[in-house]
C-alpha cells in the first residue's frame, strides 16, 4: 500500500513539473519580441519606443530596415490616442499620414514622401469632418491651388503657389461670398493688376503692383463711381 502511495506521489510531482514547464514555455512565447535587428543590422519586426516617462512614443513594424504597414505616434503626455498615424506603401517611400487633435479627432490628412508633404492635403475643424482648408504640395512646398473655407461650400480664399511662394491669382471673399480682393503674385510678391472691393461688391480701388510696390495711376471709387485718381510715385 505504501509503495502504491509513493508511486502516486511521484506521478503527481512529475505531472506538476511538466505543467510548470508548459506554463513557462507558453509565457515565454506569449511575450512579444520587439526591437530586433536582422543579420545586416537593419531593424526588423515590431518596434516600440518609449519616452522617459515610460509612455509609448511610437509603434510599428520594419522589414529590412524599412517601415511597413501602420505606424502610430503618440505625444509624451497622452498615450490614449495616437497624434500621428502613418500607413506606409510597399515599393516606395510614400505614406498616407493622418494628424489628430489631442482628443483623437482627425485634424489633417495627406501623403508624405519621407518628411515632405506631397499632393493634396486636407485640414479639418475640431469636429474632424468639416473641411477648413485644402492645400497642394510638391517636395514639401506649397505648389498649386490652396483653398480656405468659412464653412462647407463657402470659400474664404483661393491662392496659387509655386515652390512655396504665392505665384498667380489670389482671391479673397467675404463670408457672404462677395469678392473682396483680386490680386496677382509673382514669386511671392504682389506684381500686376489689383482690384479691391467693399462688402457690397462695389469696386473701391484698382491699380498695378510691381515687386510689392504700387506704381502708376491708381483709380479710386465711391459707390462704384470713379473719384480723382491718385498718383503713386514709383
Amino acid at each position: 500500500m505504501n509503495k502504491i502511495i509513493g508511486i502516486m506521489k511521484m506521478l503527481s510531482y512529475k505531472n506538476l513539473l511538466f505543467f510548470l514547464v508548459l506554463l513557462l514555455s507558453a509565457t515565454m512565447f506569449s511575450q512579444e519580441i520587439i526591437n530586433q535587428l536582422d543579420a545586416q543590422g537593419r531593424r526588423t519586426g515590431v518596434w516600440k519606443k518609449y519616452y522617459d516617462n515610460n509612455n509609448i512614443r511610437y509603434e510599428g513594424q520594419f522589414k529590412a530596415g524599412k517601415e511597413i504597414g501602420v505606424f502610430n505616434y503618440y505625444s509624451e503626455l497622452n498615450s490614449a490616442h495616437p497624434i500621428i498615424v502613418k500607413t506606409f506603401s510597399e515599393g516606395n517611400d510614400n505614406a498616407k499620414v493622418s494628424y489628430f487633435y489631442d482628443d483623437g479627432i482627425l485634424e489633417s490628412e495627406g501623403i508624405m514622401n519621407g518628411k515632405n508633404r506631397i499632393g493634396k492635403w486636407v485640414y479639418f475643424n475640431t469636429d474632424g469632418k468639416t473641411i477648413v482648408s485644402e492645400e497642394n504640395y510638391e517636395n514639401g512646398l506649397l505648389n498649386g491651388i490652396s483653398t480656405t473655407y468659412f464653412a462647407p461650400g463657402k470659400i474664404a480664399e483661393t491662392a496659387n503657389y509655386k515652390k512655396g511662394e504665392l505665384h498667380g491669382s489670389l482671391l479673397r471673399y467675404s463670408s457672404e461670398g462677395i469678392l473682396l480682393d483680386d490680386l496677382l503674385y509673382v514669386n511671392g510678391k504682389l506684381h500686376g493688376p489689383a482690384k479691391y472691393y467693399n462688402v457690397t461688391g462695389k469696386l473701391v480701388r484698382k491699380g498695378i503692383y510691381e515687386n510689392d510696390q504700387k506704381i502708376g495711376n491708381w483709380e479710386y471709387f465711391e459707390d462704384g463711381e470713379p473719384i480723382n485718381p491718385k498718383k503713386i510715385k514709383e
